[in-house]
């Protein structure tokens, strides 16, 4: 039986290339090679190019998404999405593949580019009653007031970067003559910031995804960190225990997964989706939505699978099946 060639998509073009790499290594790993040929293909801001197992590098032609190799064209069946950042989970890609009609594993382009941006992906859950922190947006530019934001969103309050991920950008802020210096530390990462107003509860870590043409909400991951948030140093340098299933009552349980599973359709997502709620005054508060969350072993949502009884190569089998 032939394979098909499938390009596991690694890098990006933001802070979090590393830890997409770790991601896209794991599909390669774990990928089912009776069924498909992998090939992982870098896409950096200079050049995006195939890596061989000699590390040798084959220049990708972005006019068709080709190559070159021992002077063959190869092309590809599909593309597997691990970019975190942009331009991989901003839309970017995924407008680009659709253009050339080549199948990618990931939510289609408007997707990715509302939920990518905390602002706009609120305001758009908002009117179907979905909970979310009371906010304060601020554009680059734009006059500081402290005084308002407090009065808006009241202390301690998260300050964030808008379109970033992997916590880089965030501060907690607890006192007023903190909140300048936050301000600054989101600017480095986009022009555009979200100012939340702090719930104070139970953080729970919620994957959605389509699996054998159905979406299925896996098994809740309890998020409970040694620091003040669930930073960048608790999510990827173990200053956090991620507990799954999740120490919810039947009642709390089942609230998160109803309220995910509506999110999850309301914003007419497909492929994989990591969400995460925190439990404010005894409901649960949307936060945000990762589009290609972190998919190596040590990651929730491959957590969260292995507590489903999927293992890594059902669920990259099953996401690729499911793009065609």
């Amino acid at each position: 039986m032939n394979t098909k060639n499938i390009a596991i998509l690694i890098g990006g073009y933001s802070s979090e290339f590393d830890i997409s790499v770790n991601s896209g290594n794991v599909v390669y790993k774990y990928i089912d090679r009776k069924l498909y040929t992998p090939y992982r293909v870098y896409i950096t801001e200079e050049e995006w190019y195939f890596l061989n197992e000699n590390e040798e590098k084959f220049i990708i032609d972005k006019k068709d998404f080709s190559l070159f190799i021992d002077n063959e064209k190869v092309f590809f069946d599909a593309a597997f999405n691990t970019v975190h950042g942009t331009p991989g989970e901003d839309g970017l890609l995924q407008a680009y593949f659709e253009l050339l009609k080549i199948p990618q594993t990931s939510c289609d382009f408007y997707q990715a580019a509302l939920t990518f941006n905390k602002r706009d992906c609120i305001s758009a859950l908002k009117p179907y009653g979905i909970p979310c922190a009371t906010n304060y947006f601020l554009n680059k530019g734009d006059q500081i007031n402290v005084e308002e934001i407090i009065d808006t969103v009241g202390l301690p309050c998260f300050v964030k970067a808008n379109k970033s991920g992997s916590s880089y950008g965030v501060s907690k802020v607890k006192l007023a003559t903190e909140m300048l210096s936050a301000i600054e530390v989101a600017y480095k990462e986009d022009d555009e910031i979200i100012i939340e107003s702090f719930l104070d509860g139970t953080e729970v870590s919620v994957g959605v995804i389509q699996f054998e043409g159905k979406d299925t909400v896996l098994p809740i991951t309890e998020i409970v960190t040694e620091n003040d948030f669930f930073d960048y140093e608790a999510k990827y340098l173990g200053q956090s225990e991620e507990i799954t299933p999740a120490r919810l009552n039947a009642t709390d349980t089942k609230k998160v997964q109803d309220l995910a599973l509506k999110v999850y359709q309301v914003l007419k997502m497909k492929g994989f989706s990591r969400s995460e709620y925190i439990f404010h005054n005894g409901e649960p508060h949307f936060v945000e939505m990762n589009t290609n969350p972190g998919l190596s072993e040590a990651s929730i949502l491959p957590q969260q699978a292995n507590n489903a009884g999927i293992s890594l190569t059902s669920l990259f089998t099953n996401a690729i099946k499911a793009c065609f």
